[in-house]
């Protein structure tokens, strides 16, 4: 029996005390976005310390203004292997509005469901339960061969689902203390409850607050109605020109920087069998208002967008106010792709909304910081030997998907420290991970330790090949 295989039998036998140890620090209320739970999220932090130092790691908590940040180090046995850095945060969301938990939130418990056993508490899917696959890897290959396959740190935050005000600072001072040869990062999930995946694209980010200013004052509308502009009829031109009949956004440049999607990537997406209806009629809708000739998943994964995200200007409350307003707001926010520059769209944005104002209006912006959209190199040893593991752990392909959204830490981490990282998670989509009663799979828990357990194997053997 291989060194993995003694490993993953480890993991099966040991499952009961990992679950255990999970439900510990489930059990923790480290709500970061809230002070009155400072003492929790210092508690959570200290927990993992101790836990990391009982398998080896030599592991330090760091405080900082927020909460802290907690680094452990262990080396491998292949001493020519390389050294990966490990990503998790053990922060957890609010768990408001409580009423609409079906049990207390910071006790967790198995579940029976129809689709399965699985692991209910806040924090089980984010982030904790994804975190603790990847510790308990790190502990089933130190309890059968007394050491990790490769080089391993581990870097877990306390201030994710608040922000994150911290980790900049601190990926700059710690830099070489952080620095590897790839990242780890657990903060995704899977296709469905079968499909492993990779996440292999992160999409950018443009926001601004946009605001229109006309008359000094609000005025009447039956003294004013007329010959007075309304920086609400402005504001709406300016959004609407945003856009075009076929869902293409307007502004000069725009595309510029966005890749052709291969056609080996667009037919693994197809082969998926993604239901486009299904996945509209969910939330009331019928027909995708996207760019055209473009699927569902690509225009979510691998196209950029632009949405009006609020609007507002002059009486909103009940009843009926007859006032053309002095002011009217609006926020907007652009997701990027492949090689897009968020200033260069913000600079693209403001020459829209300047080209548009009338001579007594004037425009204001209040931004939000843009990032760059991620690519991973998927075509990296590193990945391939990823997916092979992934797939022969679940026996069935291990897919390269796309990320309608952003993670900030994978811009962070490329930009600070010059380091590609490795997305593989086992959320699944019904997790409700930011709401009332959110869960866990447990063969997600389980088969992610034993995903863990044959990719640290993997990337330390595909080092030695190299």
């Amino acid at each position: 029996m291989s060194d993995v295989e003694r490993v993953l039998r480890q993991v099966d036998e040991g499952l009961p005390g990992a679950l255990e140890r999970l439900f510990e620090l489930l059990r923790i209320d480290s709500i970061s976005t809230d002070p009155a739970y400072k003492g929790s999220c210092l508690k959570a932090a200290d927990w993992l310390v101790e836990d990391l130092r009982s398998i080896g790691f030599e592991t330090q908590r760091h405080d900082t203004p927020g909460h802290p940040m907690v680094v452990g180090h262990q080396g491998g046995a292949n001493e020519q292997g390389p050294h990966l850095l490990f990503y998790g945060h053990y922060d957890v969301q609010p768990v408001d509005p409580l009423e609409l938990w079906n049990r207390p939130p910071f006790e967790p418990a198995i579940e029976e469901t129809d689709k399965g056993k699985v692991i209910r508490a806040r924090g089980a899917a984010d982030d904790k339960g994804q975190l603790m696959t990847f510790v308990e890897a790190c502990r089933a290959w130190r309890q059968v061969t007394g050491s990790l396959p490769t080089r391993v740190s581990l870097f877990f935050e306390g201030e994710e689902e608040s922000g994150s005000p911290s980790l900049i600072p601190f990926m700059k001072e710690h830099h070489d203390e952080l620095k590897a040869d790839l990242a780890l990062v657990c903060d995704t999930g899977m296709w469905d409850s079968e499909t492993p995946t990779i996440s292999t694209m992160l999409r950018g980010m443009v926001g601004e607050e946009i605001t229109i200013t006309g008359p000094s004052l609000d005025l009447h509308s039956g003294m004013y109605g007329g010959p007075a502009i309304n920086p609400i009829r402005v504001l709406t031109r300016i959004l609407a020109d945003l856009h075009d009949d076929q869902g293409r956004i307007t502004l000069p440049g725009f595309y510029d920087g966005v890749p052709r999607i291969p056609e080996e990537v667009r037919a693994q997406w197809a082969s998926l069998h993604h239901d486009d209806t299904g996945f509209l009629e969910s939330v009331g809708l019928s027909q995708p208002a996207g760019e055209a000739d473009y699927s569902v998943l690509e225009q979510i994964w691998a196209r950029p967008t632009c949405d009006v995200n609020g609007i507002s200007g002059g009486y909103t409350g009940d009843g009926f106010k007859t006032v053309l307003p002095s002011k009217a707001m609006a926020k907007v926010s652009f997701r990027l792709v492949g090689d897009q520059d968020p200033i260069q769209i913000q600079q693209a944005l403001y020459k829209h909304i300047e080209d548009r104002l009338p001579p007594d209006c004037t425009a204001s912006y209040l931004t939000k910081d843009g990032s760059r959209a991620t690519v991973m190199p998927v075509e990296a040893p590193a990945f391939k030997q990823a997916q092979q593991a992934l797939t022969q752990e679940w026996e069935k392909d291990a897919v390269y998907a796309g990320c309608g959204g952003s993670i900030p830490v994978v811009g962070h981490i490329k930009k600070i420290l010059d380091m590609d990282s490795l997305l593989i998670g086992f959320m699944l989509d019904d997790d409700a991970i930011h709401s009332p009663n959110e869960k866990y799979s447990l063969k997600s828990y389980h088969k992610g330790i034993r995903s863990w357990v044959r990719i640290l194997d993997a990337l330390a053997q595909q080092e030695k090949a190299g």
